[in-house]
């Protein structure tokens, strides 16, 4: 059992979240919003992870560098904090890109 990948999981959502108060881009600006949107996009793709699983089309496979601990069948501790990331970094783009673009119309 190993820490490493949800290491590195925790330290990037950790970098993410200096870059949004840094830039006062997403939950800096508006939490409530902004984890109600992290929290409906994670629940969105934990359901798509769940049915590939019931389908047979996800599977955890053999890795060194997960921890062992399981949410569900087939499905890693580490998934959960994978999606925050994947969907934070998206909440973090396109709040970037949108405030660039709302500053080139002025």
């Amino acid at each position: 059992m190993t820490f490493a990948y949800l290491a590195a999981l925790l330290f990037s959502i950790t970098g993410l979240g200096l870059i949004d108060f840094r830039f006062r881009l997403a939950l800096a600006i508006a939490p409530l919003r902004g984890f109600l949107v992290l929290a409906i996009s994670v629940a969105f793709f934990l359901a798509w992870d769940v049915a590939g699983i019931l389908l047979g089309i996800f599977f955890r496979g053999e890795a060194t560098h997960l921890t062992g601990i399981m949410l569900a069948p087939e499905l890693p501790l580490e998934e959960l904090f994978f999606l925050i990331l994947l969907s934070y970094t998206t909440l973090i783009v396109f709040t970037a890109i949108e405030r660039r673009r709302e500053g080139a119309k002025k």
